[in-house]
């Protein structure tokens, strides 16, 4: 109930935004590149993390903003009548740069053990690879694995500021991450063969 509450009340937030910026021209492309452009800021900060608290910071906080126009630019498209497959397109392209940027700052940047890092970049692209794929042939995917993009951009964040204090969480995280994403691949295999099966 709590729960539901507070997605209804973010879902109105973000709508009353979009209709907002659709006032003052903004487009929905505009705010995937910037999202796009956030997330390389982040990862920058999350590569010179051990320089200064205050990169530290900002990784997170700039890998949550991305996040939020990733999700702000899809309702913008609805709300304004923009939705196309080109900018749906450019949308997901976009996610998985912003993924891979991420997950490669923080591997360079020493915050993880580098084996469950790559673990975790693959199993991320690998978790909207299998949707896209899998919604080609007419599976839907929405509700099929907890792994998300949402998902996995909030425990990415909150773990990083905890790792502020407890330096090993970041790495516990992306260990986690490797884990969670290969079981959603995993479950969405088994999903399209039992939709598909019978085809």
């Amino acid at each position: 109930m709590v729960l539901t509450k507070l997605k209804n009340k973010t879902q109105n937030f973000v709508g009353g935004l979009a209709l907002k910026l659709y006032k003052f021209k903004i487009k929905p492309n505009h705010l995937t590149i910037s999202g796009l452009l956030l997330s390389c800021f982040s990862a920058i900060c999350y590569y010179n993390w051990k320089l200064s608290v205050i990169l530290s910071i900002l990784a997170p906080t700039l890998l949550l903003l991305s996040g939020f126009l990733d999700l702000l630019d899809g309702v913008l498209a609805r709300v304004s009548g923009e939705l196309s497959p080109l900018g749906g397109f450019l949308d997901s392209m976009a996610d998985r740069y912003a993924d891979s940027i991420i997950l490669t700052g923080i591997i360079l940047g020493g915050l993880c053990n580098q084996f469950s890092g790559l673990l975790a970049l693959i199993g991320s692209v690998m978790v909207s690879y299998s949707r896209a794929r899998a919604e080609v042939e007419g599976v839907k995917m929405e509700t099929v694995g907890f792994a998300e993009r949402p998902e996995r951009i909030l425990i990415l964040a909150f773990s990083s500021f905890a790792s502020i204090i407890w330096p090993n969480f970041i790495n516990l995280a992306i260990m986690f991450l490797a884990l969670i994403t290969h079981l959603t691949v995993i479950q969405r295999v088994f999903h399209v063969f039992e939709e598909l099966s019978g085809v």
